[in-house]
């Protein structure tokens, strides 16, 4: 056990910080699933193009991939809590940004927003993992994960209804009032720490040097709830796993990481199932208001579901790995993912059961890969570079999804085509997600 773990050990749980980070978390995600319960509405004022209209997800995705080294450096130099009251304030004038007249100025907010998350998602993890007690920490963490979903539940459900009554853009201005309670609370936090280090306290707000360093993502609670082993059976810091540090080694390493096939079976899962994700997303709310004759209100509460019961999704795979065969929680994903592929395409009046099983596997198949990703890295310098690897090809490909989508139901006019898409990448994911398990299965013997 190193000094800043034994310095958090026996220390009550800080309420303020987690209450901070909760409320942070709501404007991690909110923000870009917001605009697709009224994307039709923005097509239509704007007069764009479906495959246009899906460049307001594939924005922020596309920070995701470039600019997490980049938030790490900033964490570095301003440390943890000035970096998070950064990303809400940036969020807060993305918003804005977005409301100004015209597309341009809206996906110009889109990439702000996108850019401020990116150090947001950053930063709380090294926040969780520096102020909360060691064996509190999987739970916080999980509580984060399933409440970034809370976000996105609440705009996808709220939208389109406060569009009806005072706009769609006034409708996604409204949502800033979220942000504007994060950074408030966070401005509490933020005095009353500086207060405690004056007074010789410095528990719970001067970043230390583990805290300075450690850029993990809210990808997988799993991680946190055990000793992480490599495949040499030596111990890892799950601080580098689910993040590209500021600095990745380069040289022999590096290069030895393209030549791996587990490397590319895992870039290919996330990378699908990034994909996939944002595809259904961005326009599972225009499906719905298509196929089952919606209002735009009622598309938003059905394509919630989506949203909704990935809270509940975010705990199901770190149980299934601590209490059935290891095989079991990739085979639920799977199948979860061809469910919903399946059933759309066959089906969709009963979108709302498609829904509820697809969200178990976009909550879930993030724990699923980088717990893979973790079995398979000999050291905490590969496994940072690998998690570098995997999330930058990852969420490039990813940002795709959305106008990919959007393209296919503008050039066939129906949602068949692009279901059938949706389909063949998931059947390809379980594919890959099956290589990689099998791949990190090997490593641990």
């Amino acid at each position: 056990m190193n000094s800043d773990t034994r310095s958090r050990v026996g220390r009550g749980m800080p309420w303020l910080v987690v209450a901070g980070v909760l409320l942070a978390a709501m404007s991690l995600r909110g923000p870009i699933v917001a605009p697709t319960a009224v994307l039709r509405l923005i097509e239509q004022d704007f007069g764009i193009g479906a495959a246009t209209a899906g460049l307001l997800t594939t924005a922020p995705v596309l920070m995701f991939a470039a600019l997490t080294p980049l938030a790490a450096l900033v964490i570095r130099r301003a440390g943890a809590e000035l970096a998070l009251m950064l990303s809400l304030s940036g969020v807060l004038v993305g918003t804005f940004v977005r409301a100004l007249p015209g597309f341009g100025w809206m996906l110009a907010g889109m990439f702000i927003i996108g850019a401020f998350i990116t150090v947001g998602n950053v930063v709380i993890p090294v926040v969780i993992r520096r102020d909360v007690p060691p064996d509190r920490v999987a739970l916080v963490t999980a509580a984060y994960a399933a409440t970034l979903n809370v976000g996105s539940l609440i705009t996808s459900l709220g939208t389109a209804p406060l569009a009806e009554v005072i706009g769609w853009n006034a409708a996604l201005l409204s949502w800033s009032a979220l942000t504007v309670a994060g950074i408030a609370l966070w401005a509490v936090h933020i005095r009353r720490s500086r207060r405690a280090f004056r007074d010789g306290d410095g528990l719970s707000g001067e970043p230390t040097q583990t805290a300075a360093l450690d850029t993990t993502q809210p990808t997988s609670p799993v991680l946190r709830a055990k000793v992480v082993r490599d495949s040499a059976g030596n111990e890892l810091d799950s601080a580098a796993i689910t993040g590209p540090l500021p600095v990745i080694g380069g040289g022999r390493d590096s290069r030895s990481l393209l030549k791996r096939p587990v490397a590319w079976f895992l870039v290919a899962s996330f990378a699908l199932q990034c994909t996939i994700y944002y595809g259904l997303t961005t326009w599972l709310p225009s499906f719905a208001a298509d196929e089952l004759n919606l209002d735009a209100t009622s598309a938003g509460a059905v394509a919630s579901i989506y949203q909704g019961v990935g809270i509940a999704g975010a705990f199901v795979v770190p149980l299934l790995s601590r209490f059935a065969p290891r095989w079991v929680a990739p085979f639920v994903i799977c199948v979860s993912w061809l469910t919903v592929s399946i059933g759309l395409l066959a089906a969709p009046q009963l979108l709302w059961v498609w829904l509820a099983v697809g969200a178990v596997g976009h909550a879930g198949g993030f724990v699923v890969i980088f717990s893979a990703l973790v079995a398979v890295s000999r050291s905490d310098g590969e496994a940072a570079g690998l998690s570098a690897m995997v999330q930058g090809f990852g969420y490039a490909i990813g940002a795709l999804g959305g106008p990919a989508i959007g393209l296919l139901h503008e050039q066939s006019g129906g949602w068949s085509a692009p279901l059938t898409l949706v389909l063949v990448l998931s059947s390809l994911y379980c594919v890959a997600l099956v290589s990689a398990v099998v791949f990190a299965r090997r490593a641990t013997r």
